[in-house]
Parts: C-alpha cells; sequence; structure tokens
C-alpha cells in the first residue's frame, strides 16, 4: 500500500528551521499546541524533530536567573540538541514500517528521494488504518 493515501502534506503541516530563534520555534509549536515538530533547513530538508523537552532543557540550561524572551531571540534551533531521534521514512515506505515507528513517535516525518520533507503521517491516521483492517476481517470471519 502507498503511504501517501495517509500522508499530511507539508503544507498543512507546521514545521520549523533549523536557523529559526528558539523563541520563534517555542511560539509557533505553542500556536499549533504541538509536543513535537519538525526541523528543515533552509533547502528543505528533513533534519531531525524537536520537542518541547528539547526547548525546556536548552531553557533550563542557560545561567540563572531564567532567560528573558530576548534572550531566546539570540539562540537558534541548530544550537538545540535533540534528544529524541524522530526518524524519517520514504514516500515508498510499508505499512509495517510506519505501524513499528509509530510506537515511539506521534508522527513520522516523510522524505521523498532527495531527503526533502514531504509531510508526516500521525500516530492517529495509522491506529486508524489497522482498526479499519481489523473490523473488515472481522466481517469477512462473520459473513463466512
Amino acid at each position: 500500500m502507498n503511504i501517501s493515501f495517509f500522508l499530511t502534506p507539508k503544507a498543512m503541516t507546521a514545521y520549523i528551521y533549523c536557523n529559526d530563534t528558539i523563541r520563534q520555534g517555542m511560539e509557533k509549536m505553542y500556536h499549533h499546541g504541538y509536543t513535537a515538530i519538525p526541523v528543515l533547513d533552509e533547502d528543505g530538508h528533513y533534519l531531525g524533530t524537536i520537542t518541547e523537552g528539547d526547548f525546556l532543557w536548552t531553557v533550563l540550561d542557560f545561567h540563572h536567573p531564567m532567560p528573558e524572551m530576548r534572550d531566546l531571540e539570540k539562540r537558534y534551533i541548530s544550537e538545540i540538541p535533540l534528544r529524541w531521534n524522530y526518524v524519517s521514512v520514504h514516500i515508498n515506505a510499508t505499512m509495517e514500517e510506519l505501524y513499528h515507528r509509530s510506537i515511539s513517535q506521534n508522527f513520522i516525518p516523510v522524505v521523498d528521494d532527495r531527503g526533502m520533507f514531504i509531510g508526516i503521517v500521525t500516530r492517529q491516521d495509522i491506529i486508524k488504518y489497522f482498526a479499519k483492517t481489523r473490523d473488515i476481517i472481522d466481517e469477512k470471519v462473520r459473513d463466512d
């Protein structure tokens, strides 16, 4: 099965660039209500996913007292170590690959042959697919 059926395209997905400021990244994540967001380079290649924990640990690592927002405008996303490895998949990935990734990731970033970010597949979409597949199988068994 082609996973493009499940793909939320890049145009409908929030993401940030590695050269965005920490404040810009935090504000975008907050605005969308996300706990994690893809990070891209300036050309659109997928670099990784930053989580709210990554932001928190970075802010806490600043010298005390807590930094002011203007301090977060002078630091960049590229300076934040990513603590989780949200592995991307190729557009030709199998449903089994998506399933295995979804166990530890809220969403799975999808890239093309050049490593360009083209969108995400959410854990919710994967669960719905397998639930629907199971319902179809159960219905078939009842009909036999």
